[in-house]
């Protein structure tokens, strides 16, 4: 997982870098917007994106919109960060794309309490994102019959086209997942005795 810290200003890059030193993500900086949407574009892992909203080249506005077009995995968690406490300004990123935002100058307690919300959320994402592909997966290698099967009544092979029956058991074996072993059933019992007691006499 990775933090990415946007800003073209470098106090604040400074104090971003070391409020989120130790959180367990790897911290990466860029000092503009151009730099900042190459980066999201080539990401590789889970990023949780923290981002100035007043930027040289691309604005932060510009860039949530941006981000919000592309694939969605890597999960991409976008913290707004403003100097403007105006409901106006705030609702604008929100509205792009932003997942949450922050007030500059921001505390540095706070800014890694809502970047570790954000690892929280991005780390949901990717469990999910897993456990999607196993039970699609899962789903493409279960084998299901389905519809009417002409069966013979007697040596109860299946008949598969107008020429062609196929023993019962290997049918399933090849339309399932099924393993069969061999035995014989209590009714059959006397019947398959019989049989081999009369063999016997015979010979």
């Amino acid at each position: 997982m990775q933090i990415l810290i946007a800003d073209d200003d470098p106090v604040s890059r400074r104090l971003a870098t070391h409020a989120l030193a130790g959180c367990g993500a790897d911290v990466a900086v860029v000092e503009d917007g151009h730099a900042a949407w190459k980066q999201i574009q080539e990401r590789t892992q889970s990023t949780v994106l923290i981002l100035d909203r007043m930027m040289p080249g691309v604005d932060g506005v510009e860039l949530c919109r941006g981000a919000r077009l592309l694939p969605a995995f890597p999960p991409l968690y976008i913290l707004m960060v403003t100097s403007a406490s105006e409901t106006s300004d705030i609702t604008e990123g929100l509205d792009a794309g932003a997942d949450d935002y922050v007030i500059k100058p921001f505390k540095p307690a706070e800014l890694k309490a809502r970047a570790q919300v954000g690892m929280r959320m991005v780390a949901l994402q990717e469990s999910m994102a897993r456990r999607l592909a196993e039970l699609e997966q899962a789903l493409a290698n279960v084998k299901q019959l389905r519809g009417l099967l002409p069966m013979c009544s007697y040596c109860k092979k299946i008949r598969v086209d107008d020429k062609y029956w196929q023993q019962l058991e290997s049918y399933l074996a090849e339309h399932s997942d099924a393993e069969f072993s061999h035995g014989i059933c209590p009714e059959c019992f006397p019947s398959v005795l019989d049989e081999v007691r009369n063999h016997d006499h015979r010979h």
